[in-house]
Parts: structure tokens; sequence; C-alpha cells
């Protein structure tokens, strides 16, 4: 593996093997932007409940930086994958084309959080005067490992646009894609935040939250040690009713769940409905430094509006009474649009090892690039603000 004078990068097969004090001070640094995603915390969850090993197609090689005195200077959640599930950035199509072609697109590197379409830290370097040269550094060795392991190509999935951009200079591109995010502009209530929308929407929602709990429908946020094992029974029941009608294939198991709630309860908040004493819909969500998740949803009743409701306005209510800056709902979905939820760019950095793959998939990317940003400026011109407030 690449090395420096004074550092040397590892691959480690799993993440239990990693101080999780060192890892967490490279992936959050900055309490106020913490990431719950790329903590420790949660990475760990997702390998001691076996949602993520050799079964899934989902082999841990994790990248770690040590600098001279032997402690963790960066790392990256690394896996080396067999296809191109639970990834939300679709490469199939690619695969395909260069099987055709005779070549092997499978095994490959994917530097990611599984299972999870969140914009976050994935080269996770400490900060200081080294940072771009440590990042560099583990880049370079998430190819060195690639090409030493007959791997095609390398893959970070929902980073920054910054670290994109850097990472051109090592023959990575650049992929551009869609989410839909809710931007708090200090509002102090969701009637503040109503009135930011434009009459016609702003009505609508009203109609919308009414009709959700029309049918006598209870709501509850549950956070922390409130969190029981029948909660995490509950939003389980859902997540498995919506992974088997949507994905054929759920990503997590149940003990994924308690994982989640025994190692970081203070990073959950499950949204649960409730309708004659029975819990009936619910949404798991995690809690960062500034920003609210939207994660699993799902209902054994199915009742009109209640997902706008327990999904995307109980979210917003949230992040109001928390001060937090932003509600990130998931991949996809345009119908988020009237609920105030506006197109943000996100990013990844591919690296193939063979020139033909590379070009043919940098001209499809230059196309693809051009279309989602007209894209996403026309559907901020559809937005339910008002104009003075966009």
């Amino acid at each position: 593996m690449p090395t420096s004078p004074d550092a040397v990068v590892k691959f480690v097969p799993s993440i239990a093997a990693v101080d999780a004090a060192q890892w967490d001070a490279c992936a959050n640094p900055d309490p106020s932007a913490f990431n719950p995603f790329v903590s420790h915390a949660f990475l760990k969850a997702l390998e001691d409940s076996n949602a993520v090993g050799r079964a899934s197609g989902w082999i841990p090689r994790h990248l770690i930086l040590e600098d001279e005195t032997g402690a963790i200077a960066a790392a990256a959640p690394a896996y080396v994958k067999s296809h191109s599930q639970g990834e939300y950035v679709f490469d199939h199509g690619w695969a395909e084309a260069y099987e055709q072609a005779g070549g092997h697109y499978y095994p490959k590197l994917q530097i990611a959080v599984p299972f999870t379409p969140v914009p976050g830290p994935r080269l996770l370097v400490k900060p200081g005067p080294r940072a771009n040269a440590d990042e560099q550094l583990l880049a370079t060795a998430a190819i060195e490992l690639a090409r030493q392991g007959g791997l095609s190509s390398v893959h970070l999935t929902f980073l920054s646009a910054e670290t994109a951009e850097r990472l051109r200079a090592l023959g990575f591109l650049t992929r551009t894609g869609q989410q839909f995010h809710w931007q708090n502009r200090d509002y102090t209530s969701f009637d503040d935040f109503l009135v930011s929308l434009a009459s016609r929407k702003r009505k609508a929602i009203r109609k919308e939250r009414q009709t959700a709990v029309a049918p006598g429908i209870e709501i509850e946020h549950i956070t922390g040690s409130d969190i029981t094992n029948a909660h995490w029974d509950a939003m389980f029941d859902f997540y498995m009713d919506t992974g088997n009608r949507k994905w054929g294939r759920p990503y997590l198991n149940r003990a994924s769940f308690s994982e989640l709630g025994r190692t970081m309860p203070e990073s959950c908040l499950l949204v649960l409905a409730k309708r004659d004493g029975r819990y009936i819909a619910g949404a798991l969500n995690l809690i960062g430094g500034d920003c609210l998740y939207g994660r699993y949803w799902g209902a054994t009743e199915q009742h009109p509006a209640l997902h706008f409701e327990i999904c995307y306005y109980q979210a917003i209510d949230f992040a109001i009474s928390r001060k937090l800056a932003r509600v990130e709902a998931g991949a996809q979905g345009e119908h988020k649009l009237a609920r105030g939820y506006l197109p943000v760019e996100t990013y990844s950095a591919h690296w193939l090892s063979d020139p033909g793959l590379h070009r043919a998939v940098e001209r499809f990317l230059k196309r693809e690039r051009a279309l989602i940003t007209q894209y996403s400026a026309d559907l901020t011109d559809l937005g339910p603000y008002r104009k003075d407030e966009a």
C-alpha cells in the first residue's frame, strides 16, 4: 500500500479492529456538523448485525492511514463488492456494457455508507496542515488496492462537491445526482414555514395534514432511551412491509435496528402513528449535528397523506424545534417538491481501470450532468415558495 515518509495506509477487514475514538476524530471532528452515518457506531452496527459482510456482498476493506506515531490520521469506509445493490448511484448500465465488451466489472471497490444515500464525508481526514495530502494519499491507496486486487474500479458515492473536484486530479470522473432537501430559514414554527409558501401550496399542505390524522391517528416522537424493543419491533415490521413491496430484498435485519438503538440511541428518532392503541405506521430518522436524516418508512395500514405527514411534515416540525439547518428525506421523489423540499445536487467520484470504459463513461456523464443541472433549475422554478422567498 502507498506510504509517505511519515505515514502508511493499511486496510482492515472489520470496523471493530479500528479504535472508535480515533475513527470518529477523523469522521466527525466538528460536533456541530456531526454525520451519524460515518460514525464508528453506525458502521459497526451494520457489521455486527451481519447486514454488511460476505453474505450480503459488502465485504469490508476499510482504509486506515496511520501517522508516524501509529495514530489514525485518516480513514475511509470501503467495501469490495460483487454487485451494485444498495448504492443508489446506479452503474448497472456501465457493468452490463463492460461485460458485453468482454470485461469483468465485478468485483469493484466501493467507498460509501452501505444502503445509505446520504451526502457526507467519505475520505475521513483529521483537520490540519496535512489534511489535503492525507486525503490524496488515501485516494491513491484505494486505486492501488483496486489494481493489486484485480478490481475494475473505485467508487466514492455521496461525497462533497469539493472532494469530488479534488479527486479529478487523480483520474476520477465526477457524477452529479439529485435529491430533495428542506432548508430551515430560521423558522420559529411550522406555521412560520407555511407563511413562506404560495397561498395555494399553503392551503394544500394544511389540508393534507388534517387528512392524515382524520381517522383518529395520533403521532408520537420517540428518541433515546425511550425507544423500547417493542418500538423497534413495530418499526422493523414497517420497514419489511415497504422493502418487500418495493425492493424485493430489504437490506437490514431486525438485529440492525437493535444495534442502532443500543449504540447510538440519542441519534435515533422514531416518528410513529398510532390508531386505536396500536402502531400502524412509522419512520426512522437519524439526528445529526445540523440535520435530520429521514431513512426508512412503512405502514401496516394505508391512510391518505399519512406518508407525507410522518416522513416530511413531522420531520420539518422536529427540525424547527431542534433548530436544525435542514432535513434530508432520502433519495429521489419529485413529490417532495410541493412539500417544501427543493432539489440539490449530489456527487460521486469514479475511477475506472480500463481506458476504454473510462472514456465511454466520461462521455455519458457529460451528457447526464447537463440534463440534471437543467432539470434541477426547472424544478426549483416550480417550487412552492413565494417568489420573494425563493
